[in-house]
This record gives C-alpha cells, structure tokens and sequence, in this order.
C-alpha cells in the first residue's frame, strides 16, 4: 500500500490564547490516526433517539426528540439535552433518557407541546423552546430559555427559577426580570458565577452578575437589510477590536476557556470569534466574508484548512478538548468541524453538505442541522443532531486493544484483526493477503476455478472474479453491465493460497481502507452502519 496514514503531531489551537491542557489530550492529538489526505479517522454512532417525532422515555432508540438543541454534561457523566420543541430538558445516564425538567402543558392544534412560563419543582415547571444549557461546580445549571425570552435556573434540589428576563423580548439591561432579551441561544458560566449569555436576534453578548445585573458587554448593530426593494429589515453587523465597539451577528454558541474568556459562534457573520474579556478585545479566530445591504447574514461557505481560509455556515455550538481544540456544530453545512493549531478540519459529515442520517466513518456519518456539541471525559464528541431528532456521538477510530507486535504486516477490519493462513507480505509497495479470510469476513463465498485460474467470490447475486497471473477484476452486480477494472499487481499462488492487493480487493467491496505505518496495519473500515 502507498498510501499511510500519519500520526497527529501533539498541537494545541493557540496555545497562548487559551491555556488549556489535560489528561485527555491524548484522546484528539497524540494517538490519533490520520488517513491519507490528512483527515482524523472518526466514526459516528447513534446513542439515543429514533429519528421520529416524540417524548418517549427510554434507552437508544425507544427514546425520541423533538429538535434536540442544546447539550451539556455534568460531572457524573450525566448529559442534559435540551428538548426544544417537546419544551422539556431531558437527560442521558447509563444509556437511558429520562425528562429532567419541564413538563407537558397543553398542545397546539398539530398536537405539539406549547411552551410557557413557570418557575417550580422541575417536574411541574414550564419553558419554552429551551436551548443551550450550561452547569457550574454546585451542580446548578442554566438555560437559555429561548422562546421565554430568559435565562433559567435549575438548583441541585430541583428547583426552577428565572434568573432575567420576564417572558417579554425585548432589548433592556437591568436587574433580573427588569431586564429584556431577544431569542438567547446559549449560556455560560464562569468560575465566578457571572452568567455570559449569547443574545441571538439582539446580535449582543450580554454579561448576568450573580446579583442579577444584566448588562450589554458590545456594541448593538444598526445596520438594516433591504430584503426586497423598499422594504427593510434589521441586521446584524460585523466589528473587530474593543469589545465596547464590537459587532455581531446573531451569535449563537459560547464556550469559556479556561482562562474565562468566551469563543462565540457568530453565526450570521460565519466566523468564530474570541472574547478576550481580561483585555476587552474581539479578534476573528476561523471564517469570513461579508454581508451586502440586502443580505441578513454573510453568506455561507465550507472550506476546511487556514482559519483564514476556512469558511462555515452558521456555525452553532461549540465546546473545547482537553487539548484546547475547539469542535464546532457547522449546522448548515451538516457537519462537525474542530479548530485545532490553527487549521479547521471537518471531523464528521461531508463537504458536499448534504443531509442523512447515517452512521459511519469520517465524510460517510450524515446530520442534519446538528445545533450542539459537548465533549465528554473520554474525550468523544457528542452531537445534538437537531433536525434528525437524535443524541450521536463522534469519537477516535482506535486499532484493537490486543493488536500482534510481532513487527509484521497485519490487516485489521472494523476493530478486529483477522487472522491468516499464511502471512500477509508487501510486493511492489502493495499489501497482499490470502484472500480467503478477508473474503469470508465480508460474507461472500469463495472457490477457485483450477481451469480458469480465477477465484470466484459471491454474495447473493453478486460476484467478484480474480485471475491468476493477470492484473484485472471482474465485479458482477445484478441489473448492471459487468465491469472489468484493471489492477497494477496480479494476484498470485503461495503456499497453495491465493494471494490478492487487499486496498483494490476491499475498495472494490465499498470499504474504506487506510494504512498505519507505525504498526504495519491494513485498516479496513465500513463506511457507513
């Protein structure tokens, strides 16, 4: 095999900006895998969620959503998502979700939940169209009630305040419900207990005391869009530098770092930015473009590489590794991107940017509007995968625990080693293996045609014939033409077994296949589950 895959070179995103590091760094950077064109071999399962429209309680895929938005996980390990459109805050432990606060009120006439207002024990409280969520070292956690127009509070006992807001929209600073906001989309919490909050539709980053004073940290945008000839409608607007002069566009997502300052996902602006609160600077991390004056937002784009090349569309939730990398929710483009060393690399979800559900590896995993990440201790990412009503997760491909260290070529498929007859050996730069065993492990049949020289491989209608001594294949699949497709290597006889390239054998079979020099390791994966 020519192609390798590389191991990540230890790297921190701005390591002077942000100061993080940990025990898991190991889990994004060290021991990860890299295939041949520089991508982060991940795979992508669903942990809970049937992709239907529901409220059911229960574990994996007996439970269901309605347009999970926001995610958090506690320190035992618990995840909180926010329910948004069933106006509930459920929870994740051992594999089951359960409702952790919020309860049915009435529906409206398509039968959905109505959110309202209610303070309370949490089976008996009220929100409306909650979304992110955040929790401090006492167990407190916080909502950005969005559809409310507040920011709540859920005590370690149960109980449900309102920290601000009243239920109004509006755009006010002052002291708990005095105060006024337009859509919040997501709140954090300092070591301190000052709440950060990102006030979508007022484009503002607003700061909560823990006495309750609001207050509006940048500047509030002016700009106006003309949508259609005379008619126009308000906007957000973009501004780089002192924080009192700063400018956004419907942020959507914070994360504090450790040194408690705040990552935004300007979503309307396409770009990520960075708070320095300890300054009081706004600089651009990843993204960009620009807005006309009939445009609401900067247009969207995908483009991984530089952050300054690097382009998203409307970039959602945000949460930070061990490692001080940065995994962003790309909601439009439906993808999960990370920030790391200076470079963005989409993780999950496919630059084509279409919409799916699958699970997979890399570029095969599918989302649709995936509006929130959190990484857990593990260091595996979690997805609330909006539009497809599911809980996911992304996390580090890992070779077998057990894998030989007997220095020689080995083949691994999904998780799994395979075992072989014979060794399999390098010819030409090619990885050969016995065919038999990788054949089998895909459940095809195999027999060999002494007077043809050819072995023959079928699975159902299927077949794959293989010739002795010539380099081409022939792929038979029902209602298509046979194709015959050359290959650079012939397989040959050893050891009275036939011996083929396993990279065009498995590629030929839809496997994704990748090599490890530092482990002499075929890597044969499934694309999708």
């Amino acid at each position: 095999m020519k192609k390798a895959t590389k191991r990540i070179a230890v790297s921190l995103l701005m390591f002077a900006v942000i100061g993080a590091s940990g025990a898991q760094a190991a889990a994004w950077s060290q021991d990860a895998l890299r295939g041949e064109s520089g991508q982060l071999l991940t795979e992508t399962e669903t942990l809970a969620g049937n992709g239907g429209l529901g409220s059911a309680d229960g574990a994996g895929a007996s439970a269901s959503f309605r347009m999970p938005g926001g995610l958090a996980v506690l320190k035992d390990g618990t995840v909180l998502v926010s329910d948004s459109r069933n106006q509930r805050i459920r929870k994740l432990s051992q594999g089951t979700v359960d409702t952790f606060a919020g309860a049915a009120y009435k529906q409206d006439d398509k039968g959905f939940p109505v959110g309202a207002l209610l303070d309370g024990q949490s089976d008996s409280s009220l929100f409306s169209e909650p979304q992110g969520l955040a929790a401090d070292a006492s167990g407190n956690v916080y909502v950005a009630d969005s559809g409310n127009h507040a920011i709540r509070k859920i005590d370690a006992a149960g109980q449900v305040s309102t920290v601000a807001g009243n239920g109004l929209l509006g755009r006010k600073d002052g002291k708990g419900n005095d105060a006024l906001f337009y859509r919040p989309t997501d709140v954090a919490v300092a070591a301190d207990g000052t709440l950060y909050v990102a006030d979508s539709l007022n484009h503002a980053i607003r700061s909560i005391s823990p006495a309750g004073e609001v207050k509006t940290l940048n500047a509030l945008s002016t700009r106006v869009a003309e949508l259609f000839p005379g008619q126009v409608s308000p906007a957000g607007d973009f501004a780089d530098g002192d924080l009192k002069s700063a400018k956004f566009n419907e942020p959507t997502a914070l994360a504090l770092d450790a040194k408690g300052n705040l990552f935004v996902s300007d979503s309307g602006n396409q770009r990520i930015r960075y708070i320095d609160l300890q300054q009081g600077k706004v600089t651009t991390l990843a993204g960009g473009g620009q807005a006309t004056n009939k445009e609401l937002h900067v247009p969207g784009g995908f483009a991984d590489g530089a952050v300054s090349e690097a382009r998203f569309n409307f970039p959602a939730g945000l949460a930070l590794t061990d490692e001080g990398g940065l995994v962003i929710a790309d909601s439009h483009n439906h993808a999960i991107r990370y920030l790391l060393d200076g470079q963005v690399r989409t993780i999950a979800g496919a630059s084509d940017q279409r919409t799916g559900k699958a699970d997979g590896i890399e570029g095969s995993a599918a989302f649709h509007r995936p509006m929130d990440v959190a990484v857990r201790a593990d260091g595996s990412v979690l997805v609330a995968d909006t539009y497809n009503n599911k809980l996911r997760e992304v996390r580090l491909y890992r070779l077998p625990d057990k894998l030989s260290e007997d220095g020689g070529v080995k083949v691994v498929m999904n998780r799994q080693q395979l075992a072989f007859e014979a060794a399999p050996e390098i010819v030409n730069g090619r990885t050969m293996v016995p065919i038999r065993a990788i054949a089998e492990a895909l459940d095809y049949n195999v027999t060999f045609d002494e007077a043809a020289r050819s072995v023959q491989l079928a699975k159902g209608e299927e077949t794959i014939e293989l010739y002795i001594g010539k380099t081409g294949l022939k792929h038979t699949v029902p209602g298509r033409e046979a194709k015959i497709k050359p290959m650079d290597v012939e397989p040959y006889i050893l050891q009275n077994l036939t011996f083929v390239p396993v990279r065009f054998f498995a590629e030929e079979t839809g496997m994704d296949v990748q090599w490890d020099e530092a482990t002499r390791t075929a890597i044969l994966r499934s694309k999708t589950k």
